[in-house]
């Protein structure tokens, strides 16, 4: 007989069994689970951190194999260039045999065809009589002075000066002559034929033209004359140095005392450069006022590092609003405030758009007269089939929409339609951006870190009226730089880089006031030999000053006043 008792205690007890069998199953079963999850995490981390590194070997590749706006096609072109406009290429020779040096061409062989114009300087009335006996003198001959060469459009004439002398003859008579000489009219250059004109014209074609002076060599050749590249050269260094300069220093002082200032640098190259080897980066910096109403400064400063020491030692002293990109070398600024650029936000959302639809997308310019639809911020079934690179581009869209029907307005005015309008769109953006956890390696992580990180600096523009939503007025104007550096790819000296910078700031400001380039930079070179240590005569000479607007407004005019002729300065109607 089976003893009931005996079989509840077995039934229990496999009944336990089951229970901590199944406990187990269902804790395994936990522990795969939560493998599976993490496994999964784990897949899509991988996955994404393998989308950013294609995306960056995509980059690489385009870089290392893509085309270089840069890179020249035609490496012939530049065979005959000079030292400053082309890289020297190391080649090897096999054999060389010393041969004799080509002697030094003189001036007549370099000018010999040109014409000859005589300038002879009168002696003045006043003068004519002698001052002891008050006889009129009479000429007895000229004295050579110098020559120099003086260019017009499509002409180019030798100018030999001469100074009138005058005698007394009854002193002569006496056997105590009594001399008086006409005054000539300053060298722009002791010992060269460099004259205002054909300085200024090489100056213009080198910075305005962005044309290198093997190119100025040859054209200069076709007008019947041999001007060498080296020479054309050293004149621009020489003048930017001792004429230019004072006036550069002037405009920075005007720069200083501004409520804001656009800033921005690029890369240039400087083949020998104390302490540093010719395939070290330097910098071009550039500085420009905004847009406030007043005479408008372009500034260039040529520095060998982009520290964010250069920025702070060129505005010392500056005290306003700095618009500029994210980099970080400008926090180094005191007591301002920067103003980053949502063009570049705006930019690194487009990148990270896959490249087969982006061409769907457009980038808005407010400056252009295209008529435009307003730009709708994405909502609903449309923002689910949207990208988040292509909802961050269409809120800077909306931005820049917004910013192009508010341009026209005064700066009080602009100020406060912002505050109204797009104010809001910046609070949803950043809402919407608090929701995204992309990969940091990827594009988009890149573009969302580089919004959150100038949350600030990117909203700063709202306290100005006249801030600019992006940093396009620096950025057009270091494109004059970089369209002139693919001609002439780097610089020789630091010398040459220094002067560089100076007659981009001439040319660049000349052009930002509406003046006639050439004219602006032949009066400056036409007067200041005279007046380059007087602050009355500088002043005189700045862009923005009536006497300049008068003179370089028109056409380019050099006959009316030449160095020998040449109306006076109003000094009379200096500021104190």
């Amino acid at each position: 007989m089976v003893d009931p008792k005996g079989q509840n205690i077995l039934f229990r007890n496999q009944l336990a069994q089951k229970e901590q069998l199944m406990q187990m199953q269902n804790e395994r079963l936990a522990e795969q689970t939560e493998t599976i999850k993490d496994l999964r995490a784990t897949v899509d981390r991988m996955t994404e951190e393998i989308a950013g590194l294609r995306e960056t070997v995509n980059e690489f590749q385009r870089m290392l194999f893509g085309k270089s706006s840069e890179k020249t096609k035609n490496n012939a072109e530049t065979e005959d260039a000079a030292p400053e406009d082309m890289e020297k290429v190391p080649t090897t020779v096999k054999s060389h045999t010393r041969t004799t040096r080509k002697a030094k061409a003189t001036r007549e062989d370099q000018y010999g065809n040109l014409p000859v114009h005589k300038e002879v300087i009168p002696l003045p009335e006043e003068e004519k009589q002698c001052p002891y006996c008050n006889s009129q003198m009479e000429p007895i001959g000229e004295t050579f002075v110098r020559e120099e060469l003086r260019i017009t459009p499509a002409k180019v004439e030798r100018i030999h000066y001469y100074q009138e002398k005058w005698i007394c003859p009854d002193c002569r008579q006496d056997g105590d002559g009594t001399f008086a000489e006409s005054k000539a009219p300053a060298a722009l250059i002791p010992h060269s034929p460099a004259s205002p004109s054909i300085v200024a014209y090489a100056a213009m074609e080198k910075i305005s033209l962005a044309m290198p002076y093997y190119r100025q060599e040859y054209l200069m050749n076709q007008l019947g004359f041999t001007l060498p590249r080296e020479t054309m050269a050293n004149w621009i260094i020489y003048a930017a140095e001792n004429y230019f300069y004072p006036v550069y220093e002037r405009m920075r002082e005007e720069l200083l005392t501004r409520d804001l200032v656009h800033a921005d640098e690029t890369p240039c190259r400087v083949l020998r450069e104390k302490g540093r080897a010719a395939e070290q980066i330097s910098y071009m910096w550039l500085y420009t006022t905004g847009n406030d109403g007043l005479a408008a400064v372009v500034l260039y400063d040529y520095q060998p590092s982009r520290k964010g020491a250069c920025a702070q030692d060129f505005l010392e002293g500056f005290h306003g609003l700095v618009q500029c990109d994210g980099y970080q070398g400008y926090n180094k600024l005191e007591d301002v405030i920067l103003v980053c650029c949502l063009a570049h936000a705006r930019r690194k959302f487009f990148e990270a758009v896959p490249a087969g639809r982006r061409k769907k997308l457009k980038l808005l310019d407010i400056n252009s007269d295209a008529a435009i639809e307003d730009t709708a911020l994405p909502d609903g079934e449309e923002a689910g089939q949207l990208l988040p690179a292509e909802i961050g581009l269409m809120y800077c869209n909306k931005l820049f929409y917004l910013e192009r029907t508010l341009k026209d307005l005064k700066p009080e005015e602009r100020k406060q339609q912002r505050l109204e309008l797009e104010q809001p769109v910046w609070e949803q953006f950043w809402n919407w951006l608090d929701t995204l956890h992309p990969s940091g390696g990827s594009k988009l992580g890149k573009a969302v870190a580089y919004a959150q990180n100038h949350h600030d600096t990117l909203m700063n523009y709202l306290l100005d009226g006249r801030c600019e939503i992006s940093n396009n007025r620096a950025e057009r104007k270091v494109k004059s730089y970089a369209i002139g550096r693919k001609a002439f790819l780097f610089h020789t000296s630091e010398a040459g880089a220094g002067a560089s910078a100076v007659m981009y700031s001439i040319v660049e400001t000349a052009k930002a006031n509406n003046l006639n380039i050439f004219q602006y930079l032949y009066t400056v070179l036409l007067y200041m030999p005279d007046y380059m240590n007087s602050s009355a005569g500088i002043e005189q000479l700045m862009p923005w000053s009536d006497f300049i607007k008068e003179q370089c407004s028109g056409l380019i005019d050099v006959e009316s006043n030449v160095p020998e002729k040449r109306i006076p300065l109003p000094l009379a109607e200096q500021r104190d």
